[in-house]
This record gives C-alpha cells, sequence and structure tokens, in this order.
C-alpha cells in the first residue's frame, strides 16, 4: 500500500470533515444552527431569502443616549 493510496481513505462520516456547505461546498465556518448547513459567507448573500431579518434597525444611537432620553 502506497502513501497515495492511504491518504485520507477513512470514511469522514462524523466531524468538521463530513460536513460541508449547502451552497459552496465549503468546510470552514459552517453554521450548523437549525440544520442550516450553510458556510458564513454564504449565509450573508442568502439570508434574506431564507427568511432571516436582522434585528437591529440601523439607529447609530448608544444605549447611554438612549437612557438620557
Amino acid at each position: 500500500m502506497t502513501h497515495e493510496s492511504v491518504y485520507y481513505s477513512r470514511p469522514r462520516t462524523y466531524g468538521k470533515g463530513s460536513r460541508q456547505c449547502r451552497v459552496c461546498a465549503h468546510k470552514a465556518g459552517l453554521i450548523r444552527k437549525y440544520g442550516l448547513l450553510v458556510c458564513r459567507q454564504c449565509f450573508r448573500e442568502k439570508a434574506s431569502d431564507i427568511g432571516f431579518v436582522k434585528e437591529c434597525d440601523g439607529d447609530t444611537t448608544s444605549l447611554a443616549d438612549q437612557m438620557q432620553l
């Protein structure tokens, strides 16, 4: 058995190596919550299509400024 036939030959059924992004097949930065299995880059692109909405309203006032109002 040569190194080429043995290298990376074991089955990947659990762990980080077994999962990949549904969109781009990338293995790093995977969001697994709610069963998404989408990498963070693809999630930012597709979040609105999936139905996620940012909770922040874009208001730049700080909490201290809001307390004084």
